[in-house]
């Protein structure tokens, strides 16, 4: 049977919902990566799932996650996981973590999916598919002024000083920021309830997926500097409903 890449994106969503919901808010060892971020079984049993899928309906794709590594990155299609992007919130019974998927074509995100398995909410875009919460096309809201702006981020310690600097002023220029929400984030931007989001420190599979969200919303997604974002990009992402919020805000980092 053949699945197009948007159907495909959904089932795997769908199997590492069902690896993850078994472990919420039940008793389970937390293990600490080499870069110092927890780890579960639920991240793993996920990514397996998701990798077990892949390797049925898409052998010859690359895949790149955050559990479990590269498989042939180099390939023309490569699927970048992340199983469970919010791991502390996970692990703490917050329902805001999500399961990224992405596809890449030629290093560029075409596909993306944040899903969140326990409250049930699902974003979801893609080459010709504006994006999709839940069924429902969703977009982005007007907001070119910073001070007006609501934006999030997902911790101030997940910034080193340097950028934590910058950060705080786009915070006080803002009209208001919330903390927590990882992923989820930036789907409410994308949907209009946030009107951007500002992070560092991410790596590939933490934002692969976001691009084709935010951008199939309307928004925009760069780095600190308004450029495009690259698989050598140093993970300093701006998201905004608004180009002309997203030029303030790489102002205001810039100092």
């Amino acid at each position: 049977m053949s699945l197009s890449d948007l159907a495909l994106a959904e089932l795997l969503a769908e199997a590492a919902g069902q690896a993850i919901r078994p472990w919420f808010r039940r008793p389970f060892l937390v293990e600490t990566k080499e870069d110092f971020s927890p780890v579960t079984a639920a991240d793993r049993e996920a990514e397996a799932a998701i990798r077990r899928l892949l390797e049925q309906y898409r052998p010859d794709d690359g895949v790149i996650g955050e559990e479990y590594g590269d498989d042939r990155p180099d390939a023309e299609r490569v699927w970048v996981l992340d199983p469970i992007d919010g791991t502390r919130a996970f692990v703490a019974g917050r329902p805001l973590f999500g399961t990224l998927i992405g596809l890449m074509v030629q290093g560029q995100p075409v596909l993306g999916i944040i899903d969140q398995c326990i409250i049930g909410d699902r974003w979801i875009a893609g080459p010709e598919q504006p994006t999709m919460l839940n069924g429902q096309r969703v977009h982005v809201r007007p907001c070119p002024d910073l001070a007006h702006a609501r934006i999030g981020t997902t911790s101030p310690q997940a910034f080193e000083a340097a950028d934590f600097a910058c950060f705080e002023r786009v915070r006080v220029a803002a009209g208001d920021t919330l903390y927590g929400g990882d992923c989820h984030n930036y789907g409410l931007a994308a949907a209009g309830h946030l009107d951007a989001v500002v992070e560092s420190g991410l790596k590939l599979h933490d934002w692969c997926a976001l691009v084709p969200i935010i951008t199939g919303a309307g928004g925009v997604m760069t780095d600190w500097q308004g450029q495009t974002l690259t698989t050598s990009s140093r993970g300093a992402v701006i998201a905004a409903g608004d180009p002309a919020l997203a030029v303030a805000i790489a102002a205001a980092l810039a100092g």
